[in-house]
């Protein structure tokens, strides 16, 4: 990866770390997963090799963890179910179904285990 893709991945890893002033309970958890699955993605990523550029970044689009998983294929279908479970728990944090969340987390880490 370019150093340029690094920081956009760091910047994005940032992004979502901050909290949101009504964040639930849930939130720093589902902040801590979400850093653990960037590095998963992006090491599985790496340990492939270069690959050929998918039509969105021939179009200048700006790599996601979710567009990482997706494009690896093998672990990244694994990885979207996991970034899924994320989405489910930021929901479920968000209107404060904290038994939800934490079922939603530990889907994910179980799949980064």
């Amino acid at each position: 990866m370019t150093s340029t893709a690094n920081f956009q991945i760091a910047l994005l890893i940032l992004l979502y770390a901050v909290s949101p002033a009504r964040a639930g309970t849930c939130a720093h958890d589902i902040a801590q997963t979400q850093i653990q699955l960037d590095r998963a993605i992006e090491k599985d990523a790496g340990a492939r090799g270069w690959q050929p550029e998918s039509l969105s970044a021939l179009r200048s689009h700006q790599p996601t963890p979710r567009s990482l998983a997706e494009a690896e294929g093998g672990l990244g279908v694994v990885f979207t179910d996991a970034l899924d479970s994320l989405d489910r728990a930021r929901a479920a944090d968000h209107i404060g179904d904290t038994a939800t969340c934490s079922r939603e987390l530990a889907h994910a880490r179980a799949i980064l285990r």
